[in-house]
């Protein structure tokens, strides 16, 4: 099972956040905004500029991220600042990515933004993640149909079984897509 990471867990707009500074190395809020905007970031997520600058703030505070004032800047406006991760901040989006992928309930954004940083991970270690992840999902399986057969099963009204199935068909949709992941990634290891 992936360790418990020792401080509150991160929001995902930190999540995002060091995602992004890591794949770059080093970007500034403005650059962070402007990637966002042009890359679709914002299909998987709910992160506006406030945000953005709010959530590079707690990262500092946090120790994840540190920042220098970028004093080549051309132009008008304040001079930028340049965020980088820590070494804990790198570890810090390991451990992330490893948990979200591993145990988030089915149609959470958590776990899509773990795909997208899917790249920061050895393939052994995201087949590894998403083994947990089958294992979390299969036993949430079993305890929705659990409280279904509970609260009466069949014999249920019409919109009770409905909010009952409704997550079991997504839970089961979501197993067979995570086994077509763990399928890509093992024909990628190299002893394949």
């Amino acid at each position: 099972m992936v360790k418990a990471i020792k401080s509150k867990p991160l929001s995902n707009v930190e999540f995002v956040l060091l995602q992004l500074i890591s794949e770059k190395d080093e970007l500034s809020g403005y650059e962070i905004s402007k990637f966002i905007e042009e890359s679709g970031y914002r299909e998987w997520t709910n992160i506006g500029e406030t945000s953005i600058y709010a959530g590079l703030d707690k990262l500092n505070k946090k120790e994840l991220v540190e920042f220098y004032v970028h004093a080549d800047k051309q132009g008008k406006g304040p001079l930028p600042k340049k965020f980088r991760l820590t070494n804990r901040g790198k570890k810090n989006l390991k451990t992330e990515i490893l948990a979200a992928l591993s145990s988030t309930r089915e149609r959470d954004r958590r776990f899509d933004l773990a795909i997208a940083s899917m790249p920061f991970l050895m393939p052994r270690e995201a087949i590894i993640a998403l083994n947990e992840r089958k294992k979390f999902l299969k036993s949430e399986l079993e305890r929705i149909k659990t409280k279904l057969e509970v609260q009466g099963g069949e014999n249920l009204p019409f919109h009770i079984k409905a909010l009952f199935k409704h997550p079991l068909v997504l839970i089961k949709t979501e197993l067979e897509f995570v086994d077509g992941i763990i399928n890509s990634l093992e024909e990628r290891l190299p002893d394949k």
